[in-house]
């Protein structure tokens, strides 16, 4: 590697003292250890400060919502390099090293997949745990979350008047501005942890993100990817391409049907009643 770089990990919180240890103790174990570790809390009323403190002396307070904090965290960073996660997400030992291994190969390289497996509690876990391994490896639903500071900063960054779909956004403007090859991945896993899931919570949170879908839909550079990503028959296509897969537990692959049906269902009707209330 190239200067031992520095590299800034932005973790946003709220309420988050269930998941932040595991969070931040596998950030302390990477094998890469010239980490900057920034946590920005937005007014946590549980134990989430005082644990982020344990880990490191910048501890922030910021809000109102995940892209603003992320933005702030950044802006106080000192790294080269940026690493994004959320406070429900556990690294594999050597996802910071091969971050930094894989961005400096080709100058061209400006951000990174990291790709992701979910775990949790109950059935509907289950469910997201299976949803999500069917997009390994699927650009229009993998999203970069290790940028080249400087690149993120010439980008201005997450656009905060979107929630949920600022993931994808930002990603999508990078490889606008500097072609398909600006992002690579790894094959380092991030441990996503869903906790217990319930099928109300879930399609609550999807109505909750489609109510600031209009920002995402009409950026030029999320067009080719939203066609997909707002379609349910391109992700029953996905699905269904590998019935093996899908039918290994039936009783899974079933509930997992239902609550992506349902989950795009919710989002359908926020995305809506948005349109809606805005024409009023």
């Amino acid at each position: 590697m190239k200067n031992n770089p520095i590299v800034s990990v932005i973790v946003p919180t709220r309420n988050s003292a269930k998941f932040l240890g595991d969070c931040l103790k596998s950030i302390k174990k990477q094998t890469y250890k010239n980490i900057e570790l920034i946590v920005v809390d937005n007014n946590s009323s549980d134990q989430t400060k005082e644990i982020a403190r344990k880990f490191t002396d910048k501890v922030f307070n910021q809000g109102p919502e995940r892209s603003a904090q992320r933005n702030f965290g950044v802006s106080e960073s000192t790294g080269n390099y940026i690493l994004i996660i959320d406070s429900d997400m556990v690294l594999s030992k050597k996802v910071i090293e091969n971050c930094v291994e894989k961005i400096q190969e080709r100058k061209e390289i400006k951000g990174i997949v990291i790709p992701e497996k979910s775990f949790g509690e109950g059935f509907w876990a289950e469910c997201k745990k299976l949803e999500r391994s069917f997009y390994l490896g699927v650009d229009w639903l993998e999203a970069a979350r290790f940028f080249e500071k400087k690149v993120f900063n010439k980008l201005k960054g997450y656009d905060e008047h979107q929630t949920g779909t600022e993931d994808y956004d930002l990603p999508q403007r990078l490889k606008q501005k500097y072609g398909k090859s600006s992002i690579s991945r790894i094959k380092n896993f991030i441990f996503h942890n869903e906790g217990k899931i319930s099928l109300v919570k879930t399609c609550k949170k999807k109505f909750y993100y489609a109510k600031k879908l209009k920002q995402y839909k009409e950026d030029s550079a999320n067009k080719e990817n939203f066609e997909k990503q707002a379609n349910i028959l391109s992700r029953y296509k996905l699905f269904f391409a590998r019935p093996r897969k899908l039918l290994q537990n039936p009783i899974i692959g079933a509930g997992m049907i239902l609550m992506k049906t349902c989950e795009f269902a919710a989002g359908g009707i926020g995305y809506l009643f948005t349109i809606k209330k805005r024409k009023i």
